[in-house]
């Protein structure tokens, strides 16, 4: 059995809440990076070449990379063997996200009740999902999600009549339908398959794969690579202003299912597509 104190979880959410919205992942930067040699409009290069100028400046000057600093979204994986102590784990995490956002002076983006509006001024509660795993380890993501692009998800309950054709054709009717509105160039996370629940919580997850690695499956590893050609194709481009690189990448996440159900959920992020890992 391990003992971890809580006030370490909040001292690492509270550095990761800042660390996701002032820096871009490796895998994220790269990408951008490539896109920018690739891109083919002149218009579309022209716009991730001032992306790529804001990174330098948020990460020189300490500016959060978008103003929209996002809910935040804390995935915990959770080793049977590990005893949290010093109180309750919740309120650490939240702590943790509440000195992130003041102390980093981070946009408070959260409202205590969805009808009444009233601003938390801490961006807390965190939306937390757990997960129990083998042995003593602790691994934290925090994803700050920006709603630009979180309103533009979607949840397909599909018949499985549909099949791999009605999964494709519902994945690219959510990325057309979200156009420039989700910040391009966009990260896709999908989740097939489980209960309506389950197969949106797969797509978030989705969103925090490094987008370098493609599906284990080898036919979802294609899917992700046939996708990914065909949002490029839409032309929504960089900004939603035209060009080939609309999507940096499609990551898919797969779950048994029902026999009378296929559920699809699209979950898309911007160009950003913030996210910090550590494990404890």
């Amino acid at each position: 059995m391990r003992t971890i104190q809580v006030s370490d979880i909040t001292k690492n959410i509270k550095e990761m809440c800042i660390e996701a919205n002032h820096f871009l992942t490796p895998d994220m930067k790269e990408a951008l990076e490539n896109a920018v040699q690739t891109e083919e409009s002149s218009l579309g290069k022209q716009i991730l070449n001032q992306l790529q100028e804001n990174l330098v400046i948020a990460a020189e000057d300490m500016i959060p990379i978008c103003q929209d600093t996002g809910m935040t979204v804390v995935f915990m994986e959770i080793g049977q063997e590990v005893h949290f102590e010093g109180g309750s784990l919740v309120e650490a995490v939240n702590e943790g996200v509440r000195q992130g956002y003041v102390e980093g002076y981070l946009r408070k983006s959260v409202v205590k009740d969805p009808i009444l509006r009233e601003n938390t001024k801490d961006n807390t509660p965190a939306v937390i999902h757990y997960e129990i795993s083998d042995g003593e380890k602790l691994k934290i993501t925090v994803a700050p999600k920006g709603f630009g692009s979180e309103n533009m998800s979607r949840v397909f309950m599909l018949k499985p009549a549909d099949g791999i054709e009605g999964v494709k054709n519902a994945i690219l009717t959510a990325v057309k339908d979200a156009g420039p509105n989700a910040c391009p160039p966009m990260v896709v996370g999908v989740g097939i398959g489980g209960t309506f629940e389950k197969c949106a919580l797969m797509a978030k997850q989705a969103l925090t794969r490094p987008i370098s690695e493609r599906s284990s499956i080898p036919y979802i590893k294609e899917l992700e690579e046939e996708l990914l050609q065909k949002i490029n194709n839409t032309g929504i481009g960089p900004g939603g202003l035209g060009g080939k690189t609309t999507a940096l990448a499609v990551n898919i996440n797969t779950y048994p299912t029902h026999i009378a159900g296929l559920p699809v959920a699209v979950n898309i992020c911007c160009h950003v597509n913030r996210h910090a890992v550590r494990e404890l």
